[in-house]
């Protein structure tokens, strides 16, 4: 948020230099937890290795119920590294002093790209270019013509709706912390910050669902469509 102290910004100052320190303080954390979860694993899985884990299989079950559950563990990679970075650009921006870097749409808005050109590619790869594009025309060959472009629409509006709803979510949690904080002492907004975390672990939830949900509708096409 312009204006707004943050730990980092008195280094760097306000605006996308901020922005970027607070992008490698997450790849950092990110890289750090994936380190300690494999650095000495065990049969039986305790601290960040059970977390990891957790957080492995509750993508796999989330896209088991979408998708199927080879489906799921084939885009894992990208489903969980997506999310893993999500989360943790989420939580960043509780912690009083720093910034989600999911609350600037310049963050929001390439990570969106990437599912956009990842589950088409994937789609036509799969499927065939003809066969993936001719899904867009709907069952009924009349009505081709109308439903094409709404179905073009459809899937352009995508990028907008991930981008701008994590970006919105996150950007409010941003600012309603700053205004309490600003407002109330430090101790006082405790509830507020159960809140905040739901809605860190909620957006994620969201934006790691609607990945499988895009890929889905990509890869499945049913031959009588």
């Amino acid at each position: 948020m312009e204006g707004v102290w943050t730990f980092l910004g008195v280094f760097t100052g306000h605006g996308t230099a901020m922005v970027v320190a607070h992008l490698i303080l997450v790849m950092g954390l990110v890289l750090l937890l994936a380190k300690y979860a494999t650095s000495q694993l065990k049969a039986v899985p305790t601290g960040t290795q059970n977390f990891m884990e957790a957080f492995l299989e509750g993508a796999i079950s989330m896209g088991k119920d979408t998708i199927g559950e080879k489906l799921a563990r084939k885009y894992l990679p990208l489903v969980a590294t997506v999310g893993l970075f999500v989360l943790i650009s989420n939580l960043v921006g509780i912690i009083p002093g720093f910034e989600s870097p999911t609350s600037n749409i310049n963050v929001t808005l390439p990570l969106a790209l990437v599912v956009f050109v990842y589950y088409n590619y994937e789609g036509i790869r799969e499927n065939g270019v003809k066969k993936y594009f001719a899904h867009f025309m709907g069952p009924v060959p009349a009505l081709a013509p109308l439903m094409f472009p709404i179905e073009i629409v459809s899937h352009i509006s995508r990028i907008i709706s991930l981008s701008f709803r994590l970006f919105g979510n996150i950007k409010g949690d941003d600012l309603f912390l700053w205004v309490l904080l600003m407002l109330v002492p430090f101790f006082a907004p405790l509830p507020a910050y159960l809140l905040l975390t739901f809605s860190a672990l909620l957006q994620t939830f969201v934006f790691m669902i609607l990945i499988y949900v895009y890929l889905a509708g990509a890869v499945a096409i049913d031959d009588d469509h």
